[in-house]
């Protein structure tokens, strides 16, 4: 028997966090379980799978263990992503409970085959949609006259723009990117010398 662990996010309201909390504990003592673990962040979904602590649980969570939280919308933003995230534990045989919707989700068990596949194709028809109203709204713009795409000569911001003035000094003292870069810290020379070659750093505007 593997061992089972809570999942719990909240967006801000630490309240919420405890609702959740309570929620688990409720289903876990009908249900004679007992839950050895729990992940807890109050944090947006919009942040990234290692803020949200997603890859911390996937680390933790092996074969014959058990995932619960209390709806599928606290694993992910999309329903893509929640759909990927329970794909991929059922595929590491990993037991997902989710007390709002009703699911218990188990490879071995024949009517979790069937909700992972009208799984699968509710995410594919999700990037269907998002990808037809992309094109949609794209062609309504061109026929309204709209230039799309960034201005031609538009630059991008750059993490090595924080450095441009030291940059700039070892370029007049005549170094190459790949040293500046191992001065600076940056492990990839050619992404320096693009930036240096796109801001024309070596051969600056005379005033």
């Amino acid at each position: 028997m593997g061992k089972i662990v809570a999942y719990l996010r909240a967006s801000t309201d630490k309240q919420d966090l405890n609702h959740q909390k309570l929620e688990l504990l409720e289903f876990a003592r009908k249900k004679s379980l007992t839950i050895n673990e729990f992940i807890e962040i109050t944090i947006s979904s919009r942040k990234t799978t290692k803020q949200r602590r997603i890859d911390e649980l996937l680390e933790k969570l092996n074969e014959a263990d058990t995932l619960i939280v209390t709806e599928l919308s606290r694993l992910g933003r999309s329903t893509a992503e929640v759909i990927s995230l329970v794909n991929s534990l059922a595929e590491r045989n990993v037991r997902v409970i989710i007390i709002k919707q009703n699911l218990d989700i188990s490879r071995q068990d024949m009517n979790s085959k069937v909700i992972l596949t009208l799984f699968s194709l509710f995410s594919e028809l999700e990037r269907d949609l998002i990808s037809l109203r992309t094109k949609e709204a794209l062609a309504s713009k061109k026929r309204q006259g709209q230039v799309l795409g960034k201005p031609k000569g538009t630059i991008q911001k750059s993490k090595f723009d924080k450095d441009i003035e030291r940059i700039n000094e070892l370029l007049g003292y005549g170094l190459s990117t790949r040293k500046i870069a191992k001065v600076l810290g940056y492990t990839n020379h050619i992404a320096l010398n693009t930036y240096v070659r796109k801001r024309n750093l070596r051969n600056p505007p005379i005033s």
